[in-house]
């Protein structure tokens, strides 16, 4: 039977858009709540150090109110493992996060950051929090990712986004062939960051990916047709392309 692709909503900018004025609209909670009725497996958060979107009230009411999974972006530092000890939320993505960054660059830097990294993954994971880091789609980032111990990763999927012609034919490939080698690892393998309407079908269609986590845009969609339709094109695209994956295979 062909395995459910999950979709992750992420709803950061709701709050930055929030943010950006004060107040309590519009409400991420509410966004949260609209996604689970649009077809949404989860929902992702980023709580970074300076609080310019998600705030920590923002986490707390998910919690509470929220009945689908949530799954906390965090970097790996004290103060957010703290955090999300306090919560447990259903997961914990660990993120690399720079004050100066619109967003997020790039992937962990598994490999070269991992004694740093062990205790985390320790401590998650210990208190029954699914953990997953978010990576570049490199073999080398992945088997250090597995050597740490961490269940799942989530493949950085912005070069492929940006890239055009050729150039993303050649970014495609390099994540099917990281998601390949994550499975053979044993790691539960996700992908994300930048995905549309127009570049998500060829990694729905990658058969070693469980899970994308898409916001941006879709809280960019929201604002011309409604976070309910974008959120429901996406999940058919989605769904769409990898039964027309799973179809060619089979044939």
């Amino acid at each position: 039977m062909r395995r459910h692709l999950r979709l992750g909503v992420n709803i950061d900018h709701v709050a930055t858009v929030r943010n950006a004025r004060g107040g309590r609209h519009p409400d991420p909670v509410r966004a949260a709540r609209l996604a689970a009725q649009a077809g949404a497996d989860g929902i992702t958060a980023h709580l970074r150090e300076d609080r310019r979107h998600i705030a920590d009230d923002d986490i707390e009411r998910l919690m509470r109110d929220l009945q689908l999974p949530l799954n906390l972006e965090m970097a790996a530092t004290d103060e957010m493992l703290a955090i999300a000890l306090k919560h447990t939320p259903h997961a914990a993505c660990l993120v690399p996060e720079k004050r100066t960054e619109v967003t997020t660059e790039g992937g962990l830097d598994v490999a070269g950051g991992h004694n740093h990294l062990v205790p985390y993954v320790k401590r998650l994971g210990d208190a029954g929090i699914r953990v997953s880091l978010f990576i570049d789609p490199d073999r080398r980032q992945l088997d250090a990712a597995k050597a740490i111990g961490a269940p799942v990763v989530e493949l950085h999927a912005g070069a492929y986004c940006e890239a055009h012609g050729a150039a993303r034919d050649v970014e495609l490939s390099r994540l099917e062939k990281a998601a390949a080698h994550a499975a053979a690892l044993g790691l539960e393998c996700h992908a994300g960051h930048g995905l549309s309407f127009e570049t998500v079908g060829p990694v729905a269609a990658i058969a070693t990916v469980v899970e994308l986590n898409i916001g941006h845009f879709l809280v960019g969609e929201a604002i011309f047709g409604g976070l309910d339709q974008a959120i429901r094109r996406m999940r058919a695209l989605m769904d769409k392309a990898r039964a027309d994956a799973a179809g060619e295979r089979s044939a």
